[in-house]
């Protein structure tokens, strides 16, 4: 056993931080003194000190490491590759956005993504709408439709039209908390007993209607609000030029790519137009 303060200098994390990720779980000392309250570690913690304080180094939110310090080593290592592949995507959104804000500021107009137009047809959809920040974004979209709706076994409807899709109703950042709308689309003719499986969804029927839309290269898994407010200012400069009126908040469509080799399907952002 060592000290707090010990444990601290060889971990190189602070005795605050260690007793901030002991509340939270994620590194619990071996033994508390049951009269002074006072924490006492086993050197064998040290490994599991180090791999916290380097995920804090790359950024990574304490709710997503304690979910990679429950994991098997290979499946941990497989989600830092993940975060690390939508920080990079972030990134490079960042690096795209101050771009086009700076020709902007200069007067010039640079075209960020082609903009295309489809018809949507009408449809039944499964939907929740809940707040959340920009760390929780990812884990709520893969618990509603990887576990429990595809995990269970909804059908999907085929085509474009059938591809789940989120709608940023508000700013979603560190700071801001949407609200985010996730829906997913199923057959109208078992529309009502499928609802019925999933009390605390909504079940609505969205009219047809035509939709702007740009690709994203990334996976929609990675896709960044970054990456929607990029795809926001493209199409708000397209509807400027074609003088088409957008309604509602900007979508996040996740398109199917069988191709894609595990890493989730492709990503597109679209606005209904009125």
């Amino acid at each position: 056993m060592v000290s707090i303060g010990e444990f601290a200098r060889l971990s190189r994390l602070s005795p605050k931080a260690l007793r901030l990720y002991d509340e939270l779980g994620l590194l619990v000392p071996a033994r508390v003194d049951p009269h002074t309250g006072y924490r006492w570690y086993a050197a064998t913690q040290l490994d599991q000190a180090r791999l916290v304080s380097s995920l804090r180094r790359i950024g990574v939110p304490l709710a997503r490491i304690r979910d990679i310090l429950a994991l098997e080593p290979a499946m941990a290592a497989e989600e830092i590759r993940a975060y690390w592949a939508g920080t990079e995507a972030e990134h490079a959104a960042q690096r795209e956005l101050v771009g086009h804000l700076v020709d902007r500021l200069h007067g010039k107009r640079s075209a960020m993504y082609e903009v295309a137009v489809r018809d949507i047809p009408e449809r039944s959809l499964l939907s929740l709408i809940c707040r959340v920040h920009q760390d929780e974004l990812e884990q709520m979209t893969q618990e509603l439709f990887i576990h429990r709706l595809r995990g269970g076994g909804v059908p999907r409807v085929e085509g474009i039209a059938g591809a789940p899709f989120t709608i940023y109703h508000g700013e979603v950042s560190g700071d801001s908390d949407g609200p985010v709308e996730w829906c997913w689309p199923v057959p109208e003719d078992q529309a009502d007993e499928i609802a019925a499986r999933f009390p605390d969804l909504t079940l609505r029927t969205e009219p047809a209607h035509q939709e702007a839309f740009v690709h994203q290269e990334a996976p929609g898994r990675w896709a960044s609000t970054t990456q929607a407010e990029n795809a926001l200012q493209a199409l708000a400069a397209w509807g400027s030029e074609q003088q088409r009126q957008f309604t509602g908040g900007i979508r996040l469509v996740l398109v199917p790519n069988p191709s894609s080799q595990g890493a989730g399907p492709n990503c597109e952002f679209a606005v209904s137009l009125r």
